[in-house]
């Protein structure tokens, strides 16, 4: 593992110098904890369930479709979506105003009942996760893995980073930047390869104060051709 220096230097050169890349990284900075932990669990359902439907489709149908599923989905509220009616469900899948995916519109249901429990529990989902360690964000995909529906790899990722939650993703620039840092000799293919790119993670924000998404864009940026993806971890997208 080389010094984060140079990586910097290679994004500032492919992006035009230091001044345009910290423009660039200034339109997704992170929250705070305390910012975090205020967002209502109705938001965290929506976000959530926006990144699910996002995994392998269009996100400008999606972007263009989430309106009405607010309105169908009573805003996303957990209580009301958890309990969601046979019927209803039934119905919903016959509204041509949503993305009619039954296992997704699942999800929903299922990743409701979990914010309820994460509430019930914490306060709220969002304190939950505001609180969960930044050292340790493989530990809340592998929660979100687990325990929620559907809502895994890139999906878990770009959820959190939505929401403001420090986050690094396993796109291909990201991936080829690690393996030209000699962090991975190949993409990651499983949990073990993941501690390591946490690990490495952990120590360049320790040496930069930079946190895990500034990181990453910094990672992805300093790519300029993006590698053939290969696992579950690896998936299109330069961000």
């Amino acid at each position: 593992m080389g010094s984060f220096a140079k990586v910097i230097a290679l994004a500032a050169d492919n992006k035009g110098g230091m001044a345009a890349l910290d423009t660039l990284l200034a339109d997704s900075k992170s929250r705070t904890p305390a910012e975090i932990a205020a967002i209502p669990d109705d938001r965290l359902l929506s976000e959530m369930s926006r990144r699910i439907f996002q995994a392998g489709f269009s996100w400008k149908v999606v972007d263009d479709k989430w309106p009405a599923f607010e309105d169908l989905f009573s805003a996303f509220d957990p209580r009301v979506c958890a309990n969601l009616p046979e019927d209803r469900f039934d119905a919903l899948l016959k509204d041509t105003r949503i993305i009619r995916n039954a296992a997704k519109i699942r999800s929903i249901v299922a990743n409701a009942g979990l914010i309820a429990d994460l509430a019930a529990q914490h306060g709220s989902a969002a304190r939950f996760i505001a609180d969960w360690p930044d050292s340790d964000y493989i530990g809340l995909l592998d929660l979100f893995e687990k325990r929620a529906s559907r809502l895994s790899g890139q999906a878990a990722m770009r959820f959190l980073r939505s929401i403001g939650k420090p986050a690094f993703i396993t796109t291909n620039a990201v991936v080829a930047a690690l393996i030209r840092e000699g962090v991975l000799t190949k993409p990651p293919g499983g949990k073990r390869d993941m501690k390591t790119i946490q690990d490495t993670f952990n120590a360049w924000s320790l040496a930069t104060g930079r946190d895990l998404t500034e990181l990453s864009r910094i990672l992805a940026m300093s790519v300029v051709e993006e590698a053939p993806p290969s696992s579950k971890y690896y998936t299109r997208g330069l961000k």
